[in-house]
């Protein structure tokens, strides 16, 4: 078995589905509500989940989160996408590299995420991004690190657009090389899931109103087919975020139900 597989086994605990938790949210926001000190954010993270994802500077400020005996894996992010700008309005989606994968495996990476975004409107640019994609993942599997590729789509589309877009996209970059694919949930995510060779690791997306409306979303992702969830502001922005990530945990991994998750741990709102 290769460090590839090795690491790939851990994330998803030896079959079961993965709890990945996103802190990289200050690469593109800058601070934000719940994750202005990047240590302290990263204390808020419970031992229980299967990884978390960085930015490069963010994960030479956690290693105490890493070096727990049985702790997270490390996934590192190594690109950087206007896409993600949404408060300076940017609509182009042009990436360039930000970590190279030698780089991130000396900073103590286990996995990487690159990111890919297609139907920019550009066809050149489409094209750079799948170099950029291609190029990284290459590079990664070279070193036997994983990647998570991301799909993300360009601009606002509609639900139709959005579910065609990600049903695609979560394909193109598995064929292109990804080992599990990082994507939202949509109108037609049976679909994604079944016609990704990848696991798939769906989003919580934007903040949603109740801890009990994330972990619904959480079981209805996991129903239809994901492999796993990325959840972020929905597993940090709360009042107590190591309870609501083993809640998350059972739900995701253990097969509770969502409403039986959130009485087990006294969650409220």
């Amino acid at each position: 078995m290769t460090g590839r597989d090795i690491r790939l086994k851990r994330l998803f605990s030896g079959g079961k589905n993965a709890v990945v938790v996103a802190m990289d949210h200050g690469e593109f926001d800058g601070p934000i509500e719940g994750m202005e000190d990047i240590p302290a954010t990263a204390a808020k993270i419970d031992s229980c989940v299967d990884a978390v994802l960085m930015s490069p500077g963010s994960l030479p400020l956690c290693s105490f989160l890493f070096e727990k005996r049985g702790g997270p894996l490390a996934v590192v992010r190594l690109n950087w996408s206007t896409t993600y700008c949404f408060h300076w309005k940017y609509d182009q989606a042009a990436t360039c590299r930000v970590m190279s994968p030698a780089d991130a495996a000396a900073a103590g990476a286990d996995i990487a995420l690159v990111s890919l975004t297609l139907q920019t409107g550009d066809e050149d640019r489409d094209a750079a991004n799948v170099e950029v994609f291609a190029e990284l993942c290459a590079e990664a599997h070279l070193l036997g690190i994983p990647v998570i590729g991301e799909y993300f789509p360009a601009g606002e589309p509609g639900d139709e657009a959005m579910a065609d877009g990600v049903l695609r996209g979560s394909r193109i970059i598995a064929e292109l090389g990804a080992d599990a694919v990082k994507t939202f949930h949509t109108t037609n995510f049976k679909a994604v899931s079944g016609g990704c060779p990848a696991p798939i690791l769906a989003l919580g997306g934007s903040k949603l109103p109740t801890q009990l409306a994330a972990l619904e979303l959480a079981r209805r992702e996991i129903d239809e087919g994901a492999r796993g969830v990325v959840f972020g502001r929905n597993a940090i922005q709360v009042a107590d975020p190591a309870r609501f990530q083993q809640a998350l945990c059972d739900v995701v991994r253990e097969g509770m139900g969502a409403r039986a998750a959130a009485e087990k741990y006294s969650l409220e709102g």
